[in-house]
């Protein structure tokens, strides 16, 4: 399996581009779809956790999909340079017990020249919420439907 991740010099739309493609990528819940845009050696922040390397994402892909249940994610671009961008996004998720959550976050990501990211830092809180009160209801895994408002339509 490969890729052909969008490449810097980022551009408004490249920028948009990239960052739908994340969040196409995420909803796939595929821990090595995900991991393959990512550098070999990428450096991660995670909340609390630090990661290094493809396969130490994969592995945490894995672990984190089994304990968040039915995830659905949407990200927006934030702000975005020639090599790096941020993005804040919003997922859901429910645990073992059935309680959901909607997670608030923000990331920054940095890329090399050939559109891999070598970097990212992600801070993120969980609110939880009562099953009545989700959002994101499209059919999963998979991508978000094309007239899902994203972020801007769950304020």
């Amino acid at each position: 399996m490969s890729v052909n991740p969008l490449k810097p010099p980022f551009t408004l739309d490249t920028a948009r581009a990239k960052v739908r493609a994340a969040e196409d990528a995420w909803n796939s819940r595929d821990p090595v779809r995900v991991s393959l845009a990512y550098t070999e050696d990428s450096a991660w922040r995670n909340r609390s956790e630090f990661l290094q390397g493809r396969a130490a994402i994969r592995a945490f892909l894995a672990a984190k999909w089994e304990r968040e249940r039915d995830y659905r994610l949407v990200k927006e671009l934030w702000a975005f340079a020639p090599d790096r961008l941020a993005v804040r996004f919003q997922y859901e998720f429910h645990d073992a017990t059935g309680q959901w959550f909607r997670a608030h976050g923000n990331e920054l990501w940095e890329f090399d020249a050939d559109g891999l990211m070598r970097r990212r830092e992600a801070s993120i809180n969980d609110v939880p919420i009562a099953e009545v009160a989700r959002k994101l209801r499209w059919p999963a895994p998979g991508p978000r439907p094309l007239d899902h408002p994203g972020i801007p339509g769950l304020a």
